[in-house]
């Protein structure tokens, strides 16, 4: 481990962290592209428009298991720089057991607010019957879902990051498959996307816990001993929470895009649904690489390499900002033909289209924005990666959207979302100067 953190060609080092996290995301993305494609062919636009408007729920639960697994990797990676080996098997497993109870308690306000937020994620009368049965499967598969983001982060931490993409690519693999069993062969609809992915993440979640139980050296997730000092909760929340923002932000964004839209008809929504979900293939590659960087980050901002680190930053932005721009360009040629293998409604697919298009625009701002909020969570400065959480999906793409929609319509609620992008990206490069210019505030505390 310490010849590939703090020895290792950059490159060399970053990839072999990094691109099996891509693989794992890539598999992840292919599975809503196929779960995408098997719904959408059910030729039911109100039932795509459905499962659509519950997409913010699985964000939500994602969002709370960030809060103990990337606010978790980054204190661990820390802590194993500077060789307290001990302390940080003992954050680990504060933070599966956390991530658990918190999960549990979760699932239990669903279920007695369930009214009260499908109302709140835009779903009407016709969207219901479907929107309804997903919420309830995905709502009692929430332990599932936030216990599985402590493994996949931690595993990285001891460069296990091939176990972590193994774990994660084997369920959303099963998914794949139990996708058309269910919603056709069972005839199960909108429950059978829903509980595809149940299944998945059972397998997934037990995979990743025999991962940590037998390959690691250093984290656990051993009940007696997960007690850690009042210091290193409040370290592993700092970062946890502003990680966690940033898909509550992607929540409220989606959510807010939705009710924005669902006012131009189902067909809107439904082909904002299949846009979004092709986006992925960028966004989610760009998640991958940040991701994968974060424990080398993490590891040689606690043993004091600023030299290392500084080369390591600027190598990810190369990376990720290189990637989503010739990736973009591809996308955007092929964009009709892509959103037309999910439905034959030609109104459909010109909507999906047409968002497509200026979604992919300032992608490669986009992979600026994630390295600049991943890059803040690792070297633990939570004021700043708060302000990117935040900032693309939150408080910088409601004002935008609220203030082009209202001047451009339609229009407006489209190229809400790129203006945003450039936005946030600007205000990472100014955080990033303050930090790491001279004197930067990320290398006081040394």
């Amino acid at each position: 481990m310490l010849e590939l953190f703090e020895k290792a060609p950059i490159p060399k080092a970053y990839f072999k962290l990094a691109l099996p996290v891509v693989l794992g995301t890539v598999v992840s993305m292919i599975y809503n592209l196929t779960d995408t494609f098997f719904v959408a062919q059910t030729q039911n636009a109100n039932l795509v428009a459905g499962i659509t408007l519950c997409t913010p729920l699985f964000s939500m639960m994602i969002a709370l298991g960030d809060m103990f697994g990337l606010g978790g990797s980054s204190a661990i990676s820390r802590l194993l720089g500077q060789r307290k080996y001990d302390l940080a098997g003992k954050v680990n497993s504060f933070c599966f057991y956390g991530a658990t109870v918190l999960a549990v308690i979760v699932t239990i306000c669903l279920f007695i607010f369930k009214q009260q937020v499908l109302g709140w994620l835009g779903v009407t009368q016709a969207t219901y019957q479907y929107a309804a049965i997903y919420y309830e499967i995905m709502a009692a598969a929430g332990i599932l879902i936030i216990i599985s983001l402590v493994p996949i982060n931690t595993l990285r931490t001891e460069g296990l990051a091939k176990e972590s993409m193994l774990g994660t690519a084997s369920g959303t693999v099963l998914k794949i498959f139990l996708d058309p069993l269910f919603i056709f062969t069972f005839h199960l609809g909108a429950a059978g996307a829903a509980l595809a992915t149940v299944v998945g993440y059972l397998v997934t979640d037990s995979i990743l816990i025999a991962y940590t139980i037998r390959r690691t050296r250093y984290i656990h997730i051993n009940i007696h001993k997960m007690r850690i000092p009042s210091v290193e909760i409040k370290d592993v929340l700092m970062i946890g929470i502003p990680a966690s923002v940033t898909n509550f932000m992607t929540m409220l964004g989606t959510a807010i895009m939705n009710n924005f839209l669902i006012a131009y008809g189902a067909s809107k929504v439904a082909g904002f649904g299949i846009a979004t979900k092709i986006e992925t293939i960028v966004t989610m590659v760009l998640v991958g690489f940040c991701f994968g960087s974060q424990a080398l980050i993490g590891y040689n901002y606690g043993a004091k390499n600023k030299e290392r680190l500084n080369k390591i930053i600027q190598f990810d932005i190369l990376v990720n900002a290189g990637f989503a721009f010739v990736i973009a360009l591809i996308l955007i040629a092929i964009a009709p033909m892509l959103c037309g293998l999910f439905m034959n409604d030609q109104e459909v697919v010109h909507a999906a289209s047409y968002m497509l298009r200026w979604f992919l625009i300032t992608t490669p701002f986009i992979g600026i924005s994630l390295v600049f909020t991943t890059m803040f969570q690792s070297v633990n400065q939570p004021l700043d990666a708060f302000i990117m959480s935040i900032s693309r999906q939150g408080i910088v793409f409601v004002s935008v959207i609220f203030i082009v929609a209202t001047i451009m319509g339609y229009q407006g609620v489209i190229v809400a979302q790129p203006i945003a992008d450039v936005i946030t990206a600007a205000i990472g490069f100014v955080l990033y100067r303050k930090d790491f210019g001279r004197n930067g505030k990320a290398f006081r505390n040394w």
